[in-house]
């Protein structure tokens, strides 16, 4: 009897070498094209920020993250109508840029600046960060939404947005699509709250210091925040720069909190308890990166003049990051998770601002008369 079980034809071992040589070619090509793309997101970047200067707004509230995911985009359909994914993939190492960036971020972190305004603003960092998360998780999970995807927009809206879903993702191994589509809402969000807030804070009559703090207990993005504070004053973009740096001091614990959760209570196998091997495997250990630099900054081991330096050397590896995001991106998945997250940010993003006014009216000093 003739069998009709059909095999795929196996290819002559003289092949291999071929085969490696094109793939190392891609890597090389691809290489190229992502640091072409790089560099053009720089230079549009320039241009944002040098447009939005001309009109008084000290920084380039709409990120480069956005520009670079958008240029990916745009490459990402060029390259599928002409069928040339496949000479680009080999050098696309999202996760790679993503968390060098993250482990240089950490370098820019001084905990004394911080404390040079006192420790007010590291205490209402803790309030917004534990409320605005738990509350963003709730509702979240009232509109049942993915446990990862939870953890990114929970982490995302309650720290520092974009930094923080970076390293919620690499804490509870979510897909590139959700950071992306997190990282939009974040960003998207950003620009009309950088306008709007301080006129609101003009017209309810708030102090520098109290406008400040809302900004950055609130915006999600370094950018936006500064910009808030260019508008209504020097002081209030001192404390709004401060209050937004002391939530990125946290995202360290928020990361480690969200691995020992996921290891024990989301992923744990119900016929062993989980050992800390399983949770050792489960963090991330970038964010050891990140807490390292970030004390060895704090100590003064890393000069002014070097975290200058490292902090331009985190835009760009970022910048690559996003890029390859946007170069990877499926329109399918994001389809697939419908309108649930945008209602739940939008909640998430109300609930944020009313507390930030309240925690910073009693913190710093309340309504100026």
């Amino acid at each position: 009897m003739t069998s009709t079980t059909s095999t795929a034809p196996v290819l002559p071992a003289v092949q291999a070498p071929a085969q490696a040589a094109v793939r190392k070619g891609n890597v090389f090509v691809g290489a190229a094209v992502l640091i072409i793309l790089t560099l053009l997101v720089a230079e549009i970047d320039k241009w944002i920020g040098s447009t939005f200067k001309a009109n008084g707004i000290a920084s380039n509230p709409l990120e480069y993250p956005l520009t670079a995911v958008v240029i990916g985009l745009l490459a990402n359909g060029v390259f599928k109508l002409l069928n040339l994914r496949w000479l680009i993939k080999p050098a696309l190492r999202t996760e790679l840029f993503l968390k060098v960036g993250l482990v240089l971020l950490g370098a820019t972190i001084v905990l004394g600046d911080v404390l040079k305004m006192g420790i007010g603003g590291l205490i209402q960092a803790l309030i917004m960060v534990a409320s605005v998360f738990l509350f963003t998780w709730w509702l979240s999970g009232k509109a049942k939404l993915d446990d990862r995807l939870r953890a990114v927009m929970s982490s995302a809206v309650a720290v520092c947005g974009v930094s923080a879903a970076i390293a919620a993702a690499g804490a509870v191994h979510a897909r590139r699509e959700e950071v992306t589509y997190i990282t939009t809402l974040v960003i998207l969000t950003a620009i009309p709250l950088m306008v709007l807030m301080p006129i609101l804070a003009g017209a309810m009559g708030l102090s520098p210091q109290v406008a400040g703090a809302w900004f950055g207990g609130n915006i999600d993005t370094t950018a936006a925040v500064v910009g808030a504070g260019t508008m209504f004053g020097p002081e209030a973009q001192q404390v709004a720069s401060v209050v937004k740096l002391a939530q990125n001091v946290l995202i360290g614990f928020v990361a480690f909190a969200l691995a020992l959760y996921f290891a024990t209570v989301v992923e744990k196998d119900s016929s062993k308890r989980p050992s800390p091997k399983i949770i050792w495997q489960r963090f991330p250990k970038f964010v050891l990166g990140f807490l390292l630099a970030s004390a060895l900054a704090s100590a003064g081991v890393i000069s002014p003049e070097l975290r200058a330096e490292l902090k331009t050397v985190t835009t760009w590896a970022f910048a690559l990051a996003f890029v390859s995001v946007g170069l990877e991106f499926s329109l399918t998945d994001l389809r697939s998770a419908g309108w649930r997250p945008v209602a739940v940010y939008g909640g998430a993003t109300v609930f944020n601002t009313v507390l930030a006014l309240i925690v910073a009216s009693v913190i710093f000093g309340g309504v100026a008369g």
